[in-house]
């Protein structure tokens, strides 16, 4: 054991030195001492995060946008499998980043965390390419090695984005110090750059990277994203002695699944009158346990009685620390709270995101039935979402110096408008969105049927716009509400639910897809998604879409007004 005088030099090391300016946030170098502002940090980190993040996003929307393309014209797929496909694995995307943030939370920390996730992604693109490549060198190759090939790396990459997604924009804003007035102006700007450089990624994988698919064959336009993922890789590796690590403070997960498990325990013990009995850490504790302390609040009393004393709870003090499967702090209870006010919310924002899992496969599948032509050029139709990311990239300028000022001067909130309204106006934008989809695709059919010259393709540009409208609004609204509503031991998760909200509607995206499928396609009817849409009746589905969508901002608006925000409590 080591001697005091060891303990107090140990101590005295990581104590910030007289005349050096240290972080306030208890942020530690790559060697895990107390990080130097002027070495660590700020813009001088995040330009290489930022780096990574247009890597990430130009090689995996590479992917992502023409894939449904891919799997229809290459592997044969209908056009249902191939919707039900992409909207399945797209889910998955969304939903590895929970994995990730837990992982990252609870052992590898953030930066590991990405670095794996970088790695197995790599890897996963490259067995994509593999399946695209194996044509060109063996004469006869079936398509169900093609797929199982195909799919594998996909799925791996999957896990990739996991590693990836729920940690870049988390660990560029640790570089940034709270404490410090002008690093936590930098950090609202590293949140907007971000943005900004998602939605550039996004763009130029749309057109140059489709372009390369469709006149330069799949094996160099699924080889070229392993490529530009490799050079993330390398942009986030480079930085490595210039980041800033936060210490790991254990999983949230698990403190949530001890109030459950303690209060389903004590369900038969009754809550005292007096709150203040209950069972609460000291609050210089809880400073140093890294834990924030919030305060009591008097619904959803059920999870209260995790943190009931009783007299066993008292014995089992005496002879050893607390159990926390039994006896759990008030602000461990109220970090469950805040999620579970948080839920009827998310569950309604997923609807949002089956609406846009359109634009990457039954919107992309009505622009293959249209005049591609546009002067003397081919647009491909997975390149109309390039109007989607242009409108989203034109408006969030305008939106930060315009809009939210104006906003301001009227409401007197610092943000313009909260986050819920900004929120429910993007799911009008999606419903709005797919009647514009049922009116173009009742366009584009009357025409066929009367063979007259085909719709242009320039004439979906309407309903992308709209989506871009709503990405504005809602994905970044949310991204901001969970993370401002989230305790402060869960922001990583909490930033995650986002991403789950999209798995989920992806997820629903398939199962609507394959309910459609089953109702219409009976007695030899061809159904309303039928590999030929001359045949078929893609406006109806995209009205039942819109209606949908109108009943899903019904119900949010009903959940907003029931809502407690943690101001309120």
């Amino acid at each position: 054991m080591a001697s005091s005088e060891q303990q107090e030099h140990a101590v005295a090391l990581l104590q910030p030195k007289v005349g050096e300016a240290y972080t306030t946030d208890g942020s530690l170098d790559i060697d895990g001492n107390p990080a130097l502002k002027h070495r660590t940090g700020g813009w001088r980190a995040c330009r290489f995060i930022i780096g990574t993040e247009f890597c990430y996003c130009l090689a995996y929307y590479g992917i992502m946008y023409n894939l449904v393309t891919y799997l229809t014209t290459v592997l044969h797929q209908s056009n249902v499998a191939a919707a039900k496909n992409v909207s399945t694995w797209q889910a998955t995307c969304f939903l590895t980043p929970l994995v990730g943030a837990v992982v990252a939370d609870s052992y590898w920390g953030r930066y590991r965390t990405m670095v794996v996730g970088c790695c197995v992604g790599v890897a996963g693109m490259l067995m994509a390419a593999l399946s695209a490549l194996l044509p060109l060198l063996m004469e006869e190759i079936s398509t169900p090695v093609q797929e199982f090939i195909l799919f594998l790396g996909l799925y791996m990459l999957a896990f990739g984005v996991g590693g990836l997604r729920p940690c870049l924009m988390s660990f560029g804003a640790d570089q940034f110090d709270d404490g410090d007035p002008s690093e936590r102006m930098s950090k609202g700007s590293f949140f907007n750059w971000y943005m900004f450089t998602l939605n550039c990624g996004s763009v130029i994988s749309t057109s140059g990277m489709v372009w390369v698919q469709d006149h330069y064959g799949w094996a160099l336009g699924l080889a070229i994203p392993a490529m530009v993922l490799s050079v993330g890789l390398s942009c986030l590796v480079a930085a490595s002695r210039a980041y800033r690590f936060q210490r790991n403070r254990g999983s949230p997960l698990t403190r949530v699944c001890q109030v459950v498990v303690a209060a389903v325990c004590k369900f038969n013990v009754a809550l005292p009158a007096d709150m203040a009995l209950l069972y609460e850490l000291p609050e210089d504790a809880s400073v140093m346990k890294g834990v924030q302390r919030i305060e009591h609040t008097s619904d959803l009393r059920f999870f209260d009685k995790a943190a009931v004393v009783t007299a066993s709870d008292e014995e089992a003090a005496g002879t050893a620390p607390c159990n926390p499967w039994r006896l759990c702090v008030v602000t461990q209870v109220e970090e469950l709270k805040i999620l579970v006010r948080m839920l009827p919310l998310w569950a309604c924002i997923a609807f949002f995101y089956t609406g846009t899992a359109q634009v990457n496969s039954t919107f992309v599948e009505q622009g293959m039935a249209m005049n591609t032509h546009v002067v003397s050029l081919r647009v491909p139709p997975a390149s109309l979402v390039t109007f989607q990311m242009l409108t989203t990239i034109t408006l969030i300028p305008l939106y930060d110096r315009a809009f939210v000022p104006a906003a301001r001067r009227l409401t007197g909130r610092e943000k313009g408008i909260s986050e819920l309204l900004r929120i429910g106006a993007g799911l009008a934008m999606v419903a709005l969105a797919m009647a514009a989809a049922a009116m173009v695709e009742t366009k584009r059919a009357r025409a066929a049927q009367a063979g007259m010259e085909p719709t242009s393709i320039l004439w979906q540009a309407p309903q992308f716009v709209l989506v871009g409208v709503g990405e504005l609004l809602t994905t970044i609204g949310q991204l901001d509400f969970f993370y401002s509503q989230a305790p402060p031991a869960m922001k990583t998760v909490c930033t995650a639910l986002g991403f789950l909200d999209i798995a989920a509607g992806s997820y629903l995206s398939s199962l609507i897809l394959t309910a459609v499928s089953w109702a219409t396609a009976t007695g030899g009817q061809p159904g309303w998604i039928p590999d030929d849409l001359n045949e078929g009746h893609l406006d109806r589905f995209f009205w039942m879409m819109a209606g949908l969508g109108c009943l899903n901002l019904v119900a949010f608006a009903s959940c907003v007004m029931r809502y407690k925000s943690r101001k309120d409590c």
